[in-house]
């Protein structure tokens, strides 16, 4: 048997657009490299719930045919970039069309469930040489971070509103309960923005400091409770569009969104909130950045975020490599891990812990509803100018970010800090 590959043909590579993605690792370095990661990827599906599935039709892994299955449409291509670049020549061969699978998610829930243990550990040493270390660019100074923001935020707000709901808010949901429906998505959005809000005791006439605006539902849901907002933001399209919210809905007395790098912003706030804005602050600036928070927030306030976190031991083995996610998603971006923001806090602010929720399942089950809604809009997508390339890889995106939290290897907390007191 063979797989008919009508309906799997490559997609169509602008090779100025995605060099990455055109080219093929060619050579005999590349065929040596190749025949080890082919053996890896063969020694991986015959230990976990996985099933590698051939052209030819045959098949390696698991005998149940209900178990994630990853089709190998062009297998030599698939292995020479995974011996040449890893994870980033995995995600290119997906982006090019070289493999696929009916179960996405599910085939990369099982590879993140098993991540520590998928390379031997006599290769595992030569991570540090193997492995591309960050571009200068990525390295978020003032300038460099705009960038960086821009390269993902900025792509179109028509882009983010065809899978988003209608509260544009693009951060894990707090749903009543799982498994979720996609009319569930705006009330569990709500519920969260208005569960920080209540760990950070925003009420009338609080001052209020957001760090990353987002499309400003947070800030038009703290102005509601009477609140005066400054919220800032380093993408002039969610600029834009908040302020064009915040005018819609009569609050621009209340909300000022201003286009502001946030250690440049000034003044005294009572509650600080940030929202999945850690992740793109880069390694080397966290203790900027809760240095800043700590500076901002008044005596006896509270500093509310939400962070998604990854295992310590990984955070450290990865902070100075460069990864698919930062090539072609989060350019300069680094997950943090508990222990490192607990240590920054405590040794470099007067930020105490006094609140931690946990919202894995929720992030798990928003980003599905995501990438399905995502899926359904493929032609309004393309509509908006975006090419085949580029939706696989924001498929890609979707279900490789829902794998991690299904499978524990991420996790997105609700982190409130109390202001203490005693400066750094």
């Amino acid at each position: 048997m063979t797989i008919d590959l009508s309906s799997t043909a490559k997609p169509a590579i602008d090779p100025d657009r995605w060099p990455g993605v055109a080219t093929v690792p060619a050579g005999p370095v590349a065929a040596l490299s190749g025949r080890v990661a082919d053996d890896l990827l063969q020694r991986a599906a015959r230990r976990l719930p996985l099933r590698l599935l051939y052209p030819d039709g045959s098949v390696i892994g698991a005998a149940d045919p209900t178990l994630p299955t990853l089709r190998l449409l062009h297998p030599d291509r698939l292995v020479r970039r995974v011996g040449r670049s890893g994870l980033i020549g995995f995600g290119e061969s997906y982006m090019a069309g070289e493999w696929t699978s009916d179960d996405l998610a599910g085939v990369l829930t099982v590879f993140a469930t098993s991540v520590a243990d998928l390379v031997p550990r006599s290769l595992q040493r030569m991570r540090p040489i193997a492995l591309v270390r960050q571009p200068k660019t990525h390295h978020n100074s003032r300038d460099h971070a705009r960038r960086n923001v821009a390269e993902h935020y900025d792509l179109s707000n028509d882009l983010f509103a065809e899978f988003l709901d209608e509260t544009m808010t693009y951060s894990s949901a707090l749903f009543e309960s799982l498994p979720a429906q996609w009319g569930d998505l705006a009330t569990a959005q709500h519920r969260k923005i208005d569960r920080l809000l209540d760990t950070a005791r925003v009420t009338s006439g609080s001052r209020v400091l957001e760090i990353g605006t987002g499309w400003g539902e947070l800030s038009l849901r703290a102005a509601a409770r009477g609140a005066h907002v400054t919220s800032v933001t380093l993408s002039a399209e969610q600029q834009h569009l908040a302020r064009q919210r915040v005018a819609a809905a009569g609050l621009s007395d209340r909300v000022s969104i201003e286009l502001c790098d946030y250690r440049d912003v000034t003044g005294c706030y009572d509650a600080v909130i940030s929202v999945e804005m850690i992740e793109a602050v880069g390694y080397q600036f966290w203790p900027t950045y809760f240095r800043t928070l700590d500076a901002l927030v008044a005596p006896g306030g509270r500093v509310a975020i939400q962070a998604i976190t990854m295992p310590h031991s990984r955070m450290l083995a990865s902070r100075n490599t460069h990864t698919w996610i930062q090539k072609y998603i989060f350019p300069g971006g680094l997950l943090p891990s508990t222990e490192a923001i607990l240590s920054i806090t405590e040794r470099d602010t007067s930020l105490r812990t006094v609140d931690m929720c946990s919202l894995r399942p929720h992030y798990a089950e928003t980003l599905r509803l995501w990438r399905e809604r995502f899926t359904q809009r493929r032609d309004a997508v393309a509509a908006h100018g975006f090419d085949e390339v580029f939706h696989r890889m924001w498929e890609l995106y979707l279900a490789y970010s829902e794998a991690g939290f299904r499978s524990g290897y991420l996790d997105v907390y609700q982190w409130t800090f109390a202001a203490t007191g005693g400066r750094w």
